[in-house]
């Protein structure tokens, strides 16, 4: 699937992911500007601009924070956490633990709620949590004591919630469903025999972002962490750093390299290369000659990212293409008006794209993939009067429903380039007249993994 075809606004979430890519772009700033230094550029605001200016102007932002997906939130999520970090202090002249309580309790509150915010937002959040550690530690000037002193609180708050939420909310009513959702980050993809191609095609993934930028930005990172003592005095630079390889790490050991997750790593690389050029590269120039080939030789890197960034995004914002959305519509046409004719067949939608469909249409759906009960238990127990399948009906699904229902292809929608999901084709679903529909026993799906288990075939189907 192209990006530019992924630049489909689900009308019903339009404001939301706006604003997702507005706060992110904007605590981006913030965290850029808190943390740069004055050097050549003469104006703090200058690196922070142009990191916004990045991510403003890059398509694999552009697109991916405009679509309803987690990872725009967990975003937003760090950069406050971070924002929130950096406003810690220690007490002078004697930084005692009473004293150290007072001068940070908004600060331990904040994080408090913060970090759970994050990891319930999507679970992968708990490998950003170093990145938030490390910005605190670093605000209260790199003292142990100081730092257990604000750190310990922390973690009893944000236990203390997140058990508050299991113990009165998930357990009594969402047990399983947790369990299923959680059980999917258990697994590993990685193994003694491809671990070295794991890791080569996990920062190869990098490139999503943009091969200019993602090289500058590598390249920034390799630069700073030659440079291990001066990175005392700049602590934004190694929490971005922790922010892009931690993630990056759970990428590698999971080993799904979707498109969408790399946009967590995508920020802080991006963040990063102007906060190295201003704090690394240029605070140690001598000379106004040197200094004005750097900066001719910064202004040449901006534009070389820029102007190709700017072009494709400007091409997407001139010509959207709405192909998925109006697809989506035609087939709520179509259930509607075969609901008025028939106003006993049920409208209900079962597709693994249900959620795209109910976003943008009010169509109710359940998934024909996800779920903690086989695909037949929640056929028998939902009844869909309707299936909407990319292309084809998979075997393992028809297999499913074939009993219990009569399978009829009524209709095809083109909707993406992609030639694995370029049509939505709209079954509907008849019931048979069978014994087998009235079976109200449930099986639930063995889908839970412990930590580093390779999945099996069941799970990979998932």
């Amino acid at each position: 699937m192209s990006l530019e075809q992924r630049f489909a606004l689900m009308p019903k979430a339009e404001i939301h992911v706006h604003l997702e890519g507005a706060t992110d772009a904007q605590t981006s700033y913030l965290i850029a500007r808190r943390n740069a230094r004055r050097t050549l550029f003469s104006a703090e605001t200058l690196p922070a601009s142009a990191a916004v200016a990045f991510l403003a102007l890059n398509p694999f932002c552009f697109v991916f924070t405009r679509i309803g997906i987690l990872e725009p939130l967990l975003i937003f999520d760090t950069l406050l956490a971070l924002l929130v970090a950096q406003c810690a202090r220690v007490p002078h002249p004697a930084p005692a633990f009473p004293a150290v309580l007072r001068q940070n309790l908004r600060v331990i509150a904040a994080l408090g709620m913060l970090i759970p915010i994050m990891i319930l937002t999507k679970t992968t959040g708990l490998f950003l949590v170093p990145a938030v550690a490390w910005m605190l530690f670093a605000s209260l000037e790199y003292r142990p004591r100081v730092f257990l002193a604000v750190a310990a609180p922390v973690c009893a708050l944000a236990c203390a919630l997140w058990l508050a939420y299991f113990l009165l909310l998930v357990r009594p009513h969402y047990l399983l469903d947790y369990r299923y959702l959680f059980s999917a980050n258990a697994y590993t993809g990685i193994t003694r025999d491809n671990w070295l191609s794991v890791i080569g095609w996990s920062i190869h993934g990098i490139a999503w972002m943009g091969r200019a930028i993602a090289v500058a930005a590598v390249a920034a990172t390799v630069f700073a962490l030659i440079q291990p003592r001066r990175l005392l005095a700049h602590p934004i630079i190694p929490t971005l750093i922790l922010w892009a390889t931690g993630y990056t790490a759970f990428l590698a050991y999971h080993n799904n390299l979707q498109p969408r997750y790399y946009l967590v790593v995508a920020v802080p690389l991006t963040l990063l290369l102007p906060v190295v050029v201003a704090d690394l590269v240029f605070a140690r120039l001598r000379g106004p000659i040197v200094r004005r080939a750097a900066a001719g030789a910064s202004v040449l890197l901006a534009a070389t990212i820029l102007v190709p960034d700017a072009h494709e995004t400007l091409h997407f914002l001139r010509h959207p293409q709405y192909t998925y959305l109006s697809a989506a519509r035609q087939i709520a046409a179509y259930i509607e008006k075969a609901h008025r004719e028939d106003p006993a067949h049920s409208t209900l939608v079962l597709s693994i794209s249900g959620s795209d469909l109910s976003l943008m249409t009010g169509l109710h759906s359940i998934c024909d993939d996800f779920g903690t009960a086989e695909l037949a238990d929640r056929a028998r127990r939902y009844n869909p009067g309707w299936d909407v399948s990319w292309n084809l009906i998979e075997d393992d699904k028809m297999d499913a429903l074939a009993p219990l229902f009569h399978v009829e292809r009524v209709a095809t929608f083109p909707a993406m380039d992609d030639q694995d999901r370029n049509l939505l084709v709209l079954y509907r679903l008849e019931p048979e007249d069978t014994g087998a529909k009235r079976q109200t026993h449930v099986r639930n799906r063995h889908t839970r993994t412990k930590l580093g288990q390779q999945p099996s075939q069941v799970q990979l189907q998932h």
